[in-house]
């Protein structure tokens, strides 16, 4: 089977948020296929869609009670079905989340066989991570069952065999369908430590983060299923290291494709928790970046993001989303999909939206959010400095509805949206795409070169400039071609020499270049110098 996704850009769908088609306020699969065409025309390979299966909805669908049953407000399995369709009538592929840590405490699982789930007479000390005890007691058994995640979210059992078993026929089920990948949520959580021991101040990752026997499940998952598609699997892991990444993507291996890390996006907070708000130091984040780059190059693969549905957006974290927000937005861009390694773009992304700053905690939606405000309140916290974290850190920041036009709720939908729209919509949204210097039409350009130059697939990384805390400078080689990466992370004006080659692309109108290359506020530019003996 061809590694195709090596050279592919997969942009992920939020549904609930991408685009409202009934008026219900609530982005939907029919929406989704409205915007197909926008799409095809940024030129991304695969679609990632969050999860569209029945839930409950208590952490915005990541609570499945049926896996093969569509979610009322988003449609039916025959829209579905269509959205598949179309999506591969246009060249593109689908991949879907796949959330089998747990379920939904509402999945039929949970009340007709409750040994697919983990119980314990006596809770221990673990923490969940969206607050409170990681264990809640359960009347009808008089036992405590284990949930890392919302109450609502108990978590399954992987040492039974019959849950693998199902787990493996549900995700045959959706490939012969015909759908394209998965993209598997806190995938590296599924086994745990048996003994179940306290964990230092609650903290029970040490024993559920890869834990002993999360390699043997998932080479039996690439033996029961992923081996018999063409298909392309992503895990999502927090916690786990250059080392925990080659085994997990090493090629003979045979567990999945590619992971998703968060060490590069944990640079900017204090080392218990996200809402410990600290400045980014760029040295940081170039050292971080640099070491993946060169442990997964030989053998393993880098998933390539700085947005997600958990993520705030870029361009208010790491750039400027004032005076320069386009030209952070470009450079960041370009930071990212000159890498080495598959790069996602978040919903919006390519548009330059930014963070919301909603006036009230009524405003907000995710369960995360809530239950962090609430707890610290309670522990008297100032409510200003709770509004601070969430503005900067908040999940709801990456959920404010898709940007879409200047109409009414940016024409997202035609009712009451499930969470309020950015206000700043009028001055930013997909209908300035066709302006030569929109941010979409950067990405376009972008996502073009990777298919036209094997050294943004293949070339190595080389890091420049490696104690300069506003360049961010790097070398892709290859046998034949070079390519040479200057970001300025900086309103500051800054002279670096002039690189091998000719300018490939930039995020402002070209200058004149004579010894020294002029960098403007957040300017990206880079060389590209081909051997043609």
């Amino acid at each position: 089977m061809t590694e195709w996704w090596k050279q592919a850009v997969v942009y992920q769908i939020y549904p609930r948020s991408f685009m409202d088609a009934n008026g219900d306020g609530i982005g939907d699969i029919q929406g989704i296929i409205s915007k197909l065409d926008y799409l095809s025309e940024l030129g991304v390979d695969i679609l990632w869609l969050s999860p569209v299966y029945d839930s409950p909805n208590d952490d915005n669908g990541y609570d499945i009670r049926d896996y093969q049953k569509i979610m009322q407000e988003f449609g039916t399995m025959e829209d579905f079905d269509q959205l598949l369709v179309q999506i591969h009538e246009r060249g593109m592929r689908l991949v879907m989340d796949l959330v089998v840590n747990h379920t939904s405490d509402e999945h039929q699982w949970f009340s007709e066989h409750p040994e697919y789930y983990i119980w314990g007479d006596q809770p221990n000390n673990w923490r969940s991570f969206f607050s409170g005890s990681a264990w809640e007691y359960d009347n009808s058994r008089q036992q405590y069952y284990l949930h890392l995640f919302s109450r609502k979210q108990p978590d399954l059992n992987w040492e039974n065999e019959t849950v693998r078993n199902e787990v493996y026929k549900m995700m045959r089920w959706w490939l012969d369908k015909g759908v394209d990948g998965f993209r598997m949520d806190v995938i590296n959580m599924i086994s745990k430590d048996q003994n179940f021991p306290d964990g230092a101040q609650g903290d029970g990752t040490p024993h559920f983060l890869n834990g002993p026997r999360v390699h043997e499940f998932l080479q039996e998952m690439n033996r029961e299923v992923l081996a018999d598609y063409d298909i392309v699997t992503v895990g999502e892991m927090p916690g786990a290291t250059t080392e925990d990444a080659k085994l997990y993507t090493g090629k003979s291996r045979k567990e999945l494709n590619m992971i998703f890390t968060f060490e590069h996006m944990n640079l900017d907070q204090g080392p218990t928790e996200k809402w410990d708000l600290q400045p980014l130091r760029l040295t940081d984040l170039k050292k971080n970046l640099e070491k993946w780059q060169l442990a997964l190059y030989e053998d393993g693969w880098n998933s390539l993001y700085w947005n997600n549905h958990d993520q705030p957006r870029i361009v208010s974290r790491f750039g400027n989303d004032g005076q320069y927000r386009k030209e952070s937005a470009k450079m960041l861009a370009t930071c990212l999909h000159f890498l080495h390694g598959t790069p996602y773009i978040y919903q919006g992304e390519e548009l330059g939206m930014t963070n919301v700053a909603f006036s009230s905690i009524d405003d907000y939606r995710d369960i995360e959010t809530l239950n962090m405000y609430n707890e610290k309140r309670a522990q008297g916290v100032p409510h200003e400095q709770l509004m601070r974290a969430i503005y900067l850190k908040g999940r709801d920041n990456a959920r404010t509805p898709m940007q879409w036009d200047e109409t009414p709720n940016a024409g997202f939908t035609t009712g009451k949206p499930w969470i309020s729209v950015n206000p700043n919509y009028r001055d930013i949204h997909a209908q300035q795409r066709h302006e030569q210097d929109s941010v979409f039409s950067y990405y376009r350009q972008l996502i073009a070169l990777r298919k036209q130059l094997p050294v943004i697939t293949e070339g190595k990384f080389e890091l420049l400039h490696r104690d300069d805390e506003e360049i961010f400078a790097y070398v892709r080689n290859s046998a034949d071609e070079m390519l040479t990466v200057y970001c300025n992370f900086s309103e500051t004006p800054r002279e670096l020499p002039v690189p091998e080659g000719r300018v490939l692309i930039g995020n402002y109108p070209a200058q004149k270049i004579q010894e020294m290359v002029l960098l403007r506020p957040y300017e990206t530019v880079c060389f590209y110098e081909k051997d043609e003996r």
